[in-house]
């Protein structure tokens, strides 16, 4: 399995996402994530970098594959634009870069103040933006006149070798099957073996499966859990309320509800070797083939010396 490290740009400045994937280098991470947000999810995360503006640093500073988990090409942006931005991207990393996208959330797509699209429409338009990305990608002139996307005579002029692959990612069966059939791989953040084989049973065969879990490094689990409980109380929301609710503040409102024993399910807390290891062993035997790792708080690089030290070594 592949350990890679997760950049969580809701939660650190660019300089600091852009010192964690150095360190990640050096202490042996075979890969990054980077998350796409326009808001953090409460304001106690505090930050939100344009994550195409630090893709191109990150080419700059480390040579880790870099993956966008996950971008939504369908409101906020268009996929046109999109394709552009992706394209750069790999040309950038040396064809290191993989597209991650999903349907979004509201959080950060609802911004122009368009109607929220259900769950089905969103899947509907996703699946166009990525036939606009493969077809521009081809270096052709591109008129498309679709559902949700109009494209008239747009040409990518900068691309890479070879265009990026796509992972696509899914929870629900609609989402995962949607995966399965046009992504180049899949990506989840939940250790479910089920989502998994639903992925390569509906056409994703062995395609890469991709997952990501947060840890709260400390020099304890106390510790680590309260750091974990203060920044991303939002792990504990349940349900569809992630994809629906719009701005930090109701994200705050809903995270009322949750107790600190409920981030801690979410959460890998503490400097306990054997519970990182505990974890990791969850997404392997659900079959991912690559895990990513983020830290919450501003111990990063107590976890990266972890992992350096005793985790990557016992995986391995």
């Amino acid at each position: 399995m592949k350990i890679g490290y997760f950049l969580s740009s809701e939660e650190f400045t660019p300089a600091e996402l852009l010192e964690q994937a150095r360190g990640a280098e050096r202490a042996g991470f075979e890969a990054l994530w980077i998350s796409d947000h326009y808001h953090p999810w409460v304001d106690a995360q505090g930050q939100s970098p344009f994550v195409w503006s630090m893709i191109g640093a990150l080419s700059q500073v480390c040579s880790l594959p870099v993956t966008t988990a996950v971008t939504c090409p369908t409101v906020r942006i268009h996929p046109a634009v999109i394709a552009q931005a992706a394209a750069t991207s790999a040309v950038l990393h040396g064809g290191r870069f993989v597209l991650g996208v999903g349907t979004g959330e509201a959080l950060n797509e609802h911004i122009f103040g368009d109607a929220w699209p259900q769950a089905d429409v969103r899947l509907e338009m996703l699946e166009e933006a990525v036939e606009v990305l493969r077809k521009l990608w081809t270096g052709d002139f591109v008129n498309h006149h679709g559902k949700h996307y109009t494209v008239e005579h747009a040409r990518i002029y900068t691309l890479p070798d070879t265009p990026p692959p796509i992972y696509v990612s899914g929870f629900g069966p609609k989402s995962i099957e949607l995966a399965a059939r046009i992504g180049d791989g899949y990506v989840s953040t939940m250790p479910d073996g089920e989502m998994v084989r639903r992925f390569r049973e509906n056409g994703g065969g062995d395609k890469p499966c991709q997952a990501g879990f947060k840890a709260a490094y400390a020099d304890s689990e106390d510790e680590g859990m309260r750091i974990a409980y203060e920044r991303w109380p939002n792990a504990g929301v349940p349900g569809e309320l992630s994809q629906v609710l719009p701005s930090p503040r109701h994200f705050e409102q809903a995270a009322e509800l949750v107790k600190p024993e409920m981030v801690r399910d979410a959460f890998v807390c503490g400097n306990n070797v054997d519970a990182h290891l505990e974890m990791i062993d969850k997404y392997a035997k659900a079959g991912f083939d690559e895990v990513y790792v983020a830290n919450t708080g501003p111990n990063y690089q107590g976890l990266f010396d972890l992992y350096q030290r005793e985790v990557l070594p016992r995986v391995r």
